[in-house]
């Protein structure tokens, strides 16, 4: 009213800072749906080959659906048992691997990579049917299939699985710091969301440990 007769040149409002959004808690599956999302891909095909070595690596090292469609055939050291991930900012960062997870890539490289390749010119480890290099929105399309087979409900994304390698290892007793350099976090805040998620395994250890419990 007053901005409008002249009386103040700005609107006082505007110099109150918003109230700060609470951060929203992120979809983490139970162990249980991530098996029978991954045991549920079939192999028969190269296209599901792919898919499971796919989203078995996703999960197995948390990455970002931009990471896993940057991974080049050489990112994955087989001796090493680790990926090497080129992250957010130019980062680069490596990451141990599972077995299911090579098991899963090796079958990939050795029957399907080959019949998807358009030429000798695609380094990228994960090509769509056309030959080419795999698309974010690719993946998010690919785990929606796989998410109705496998009746896993509750609008599943690639980042749904990242969260969930952080949380499932968080659960296990890994280190909070350990995480944070896995999911290549440039600051442990952001990894701390994590500790909320986790709710059920603080009030266990509330009731194990407090004398008032």
């Amino acid at each position: 009213m007053l901005r409008e007769h002249g009386h103040v040149r700005q609107n006082p409002a505007d110099l109150i800072p918003a109230p700060k959004r609470p951060d929203k808690l992120p979809r983490a599956l139970k162990a249980s749906e991530v098996a029978a999302l991954l045991d549920r891909i079939p192999t028969s095909t190269p296209l599901e080959l792919r898919d499971r070595a796919l989203f078995e690596l996703a999960y197995a090292c948390g990455l970002r659906a931009e990471e896993l469609v940057d991974l080049d055939v050489g990112s994955i050291d087989f001796d090493a048992e680790e990926v090497r991930v080129e992250g957010k900012g130019a980062k680069t960062r490596f990451v141990p691997v599972g077995e299911s997870a090579l098991r899963a890539v090796s079958r990939y490289l050795e029957r399907a990579r080959a019949a998807l390749a358009a030429g000798d010119g695609e380094y990228a480890l994960f090509l769509s049917k056309s030959g080419k290099r795999l698309s974010t929105s690719d993946v998010r399309r690919r785990l929606r299939v796989w998410e109705r087979h496998a009746e896993v409900h509750g609008g599943l994304s690639p980042h749904a699985l990242r969260h969930s390698f952080a949380t499932h290892l968080l659960e296990g007793g890994a280190d909070l710091r350990a995480i944070q350099e896995l999911l290549g976090h440039a600051s442990v805040s952001t990894t701390q969301i994590y500790t909320r998620v986790d709710s059920a395994r603080l009030k266990s250890a509330y009731a194990r440990s407090h004398p008032r419990a």
